[in-house]
């Protein structure tokens, strides 16, 4: 076999084909089903003093203007690590304010910490609650699919109380959540952990508010949250959550798996806008996003499969079909060689990984997106 060969195979196989960066990122291999842990900090020391950072989005549930969110600085909490018993407060730290003083009753400020989407995670900031004649309160808003539907956790140190509650069209439920004593003033951390559908809610390390059951939201964006006049204080604020995978990278890691001789398995599609053809799931995820050539090109355009050979290894790159036998991808899958390998036995053995990754896929999109 030369380096690259064509071989025509026309209709697929087995179907028809009828910030500037302010977060700062940890990682770490905390490989539970293959998958590595990571960790967001949010470091508001890195934007502008007395500024909205413009990676957040302003926002505001019910009534009223949306808040006015700044980085100022104050006295903030002596350590980032949590103490139980109140910190001492002893140095200057940029801190995320929130500074309108909107005394309207359904008036709830929301601050959506970028556009990211989190499933599964620990969520945690520490606030303190400043001044509000009407309320002063201090809340972490989480699976936000926009101002109108979300969950939030708030504390509140007019009510003494801590309360869980969820927005549905705009509409609250009933809150879950008990009194408890919140000073004003005092630095405390809340956080909250998604893991499906169930939510726990912590307020100083302490588990206030008993384990929550709720099927309304499986995912969305997180946010910063206070009401009506409240204006408050957040720092120290942190996401540790499981990374959303593409399907396409699923599968790759599922079929290596189960086809422990595989040398290697990557996928090729479009996606982005305008769209560019890269690697988008690999055996090796440090390569992905590096470009398509002009073989996955043919191979998605022509619904043709190409062979190919090293010294050591050999492979097929064959195109991968939807449910519908729309070509939406090419897959190289890397093998070793045997004596008598041809072009045609090459196929062979690559063919059923392929047909083992079309029946999840629906479309393309859904493909390549988390």
């Amino acid at each position: 076999m030369s380096a690259h060969s064509k071989v025509a195979m026309p209709g697929g196989f087995g179907t028809n084909s009828d910030m500037r960066l302010f977060l700062s990122w940890i990682l770490g291999l905390c490989l539970t089903g293959g998958m590595a842990a990571a960790e967001r900090v949010f470091d508001f020391s890195q934007f502008a003093i007395n500024s909205q950072p413009k990676e957040f989005e302003s926002t505001v549930t019910g009534l009223g203007k949306p808040g006015e969110w700044k980085v100022v600085l104050v006295e903030g909490p002596a350590s980032s690590q949590l103490s139980v018993t109140n910190a001492v407060i002893s140095n200057k730290r940029a801190v995320l304010a929130q500074l309108a003083s909107d005394p309207t009753d359904e008036h709830f400020p929301l601050l959506l910490l970028g556009k990211e989407v989190y499933g599964d995670f620990v969520l945690s900031t520490r606030f303190q609650t400043v001044s509000g004649t009407k309320e002063r309160m201090a809340g972490l808003a989480f699976r936000v699919q926009d101002p109108n539907n979300y969950y939030v956790v708030r504390a509140s140190s007019l009510g003494n109380n801590l309360r869980f509650y969820k927005f549905v069209n705009g509409t609250r439920s009933q809150p879950i959540g008990p009194e408890i004593p919140i000073p004003s003033g005092t630095w405390h951390e809340l956080s909250v952990e998604c893991q499906g559908n169930t939510i726990r809610c912590k307020l100083n390390g302490k588990e206030a508010i008993p384990l929550i059951t709720d099927y309304s939201f499986t995912s969305g964006r997180i946010g910063l949250w206070t009401k009506s006049d409240s204006i408050s204080h957040f720092t120290d604020t942190r996401i540790r959550f499981t990374p959303r995978e593409t399907l396409a990278q699923i599968l790759v890691r599922e079929s290596m798996q189960k086809n422990p001789r595989l040398l290697g398995l990557k996928v090729f599609a479009y996606r982005g806008d305008p769209p560019k053809l890269e690697l988008v799931a690999s055996d090796q995820p440090q390569e992905v996003g590096e470009a398509g050539t002009s073989v996955e090109r043919d191979v998605i355009g022509r619904d043709v499969t190409y062979t190919g050979r090293t010294k050591n290894t050999v492979s097929a790159t064959l195109p991968l079909h939807d449910r519908n036998g729309e070509v939406v991808a090419a897959v190289r899958v890397v093998m070793k060689p045997f004596p008598g390998q041809t072009e045609q036995n090459t196929i062979a053995r690559a063919m059923p990984i392929v047909r083992g990754m079309e029946p999840s896929i629906r479309s393309a999109k859904d493909f390549v997106e988390p």
